[in-house]
């Protein structure tokens, strides 16, 4: 199963804080570009977040500052920490991978999750 599985998304208050987990079985992840990316209701998919081999990180500009990513490679993980939530961070949150994608290409990644529904009220 290459797939990635995410979790932890919900329900928070603007300000607020939630963590989304990635897991993704791959048998070189330490090989694999690591990317977040989020689409909201009547909205394309966009950028949000990844980080490379290297752990090297990259954010899009409107997270820049709020979100953390990180990867573990010994138990294949890609974590999100999404700190002072903003309403406009609502959205379903996808995580993907691939071993040569431009980091903030979509279409360039070859696995992505089901994705994780994060609702951020005011």
């Amino acid at each position: 199963q290459v797939q990635p599985v995410e979790s932890g998304g919900g329900l928070v208050q603007a300000g607020g804080s939630l963590t989304l987990s990635c897991a993704a079985s791959l048998r070189t992840f330490s090989d694999y570009i690591m990317g977040w990316f989020r689409q909201a209701p009547g909205k394309e998919r966009e950028f949000v977040a990844a980080i490379n081999w290297s752990s090297k990180t990259y954010y899009a500009d409107s997270v820049k500052g709020r979100f953390t990513i990180s990867r573990d490679n010994a138990k294949k993980m890609v974590t999100l920490q999404m700190n002072s939530l903003k309403p406009e961070d609502t959205a379903v949150y996808y995580c993907a991978a691939d071993r040569y994608a431009g980091y903030a290409i979509a279409s360039q990644y070859d696995y992505w999750g089901q994705g994780t529904q994060v609702t951020v009220s005011s």
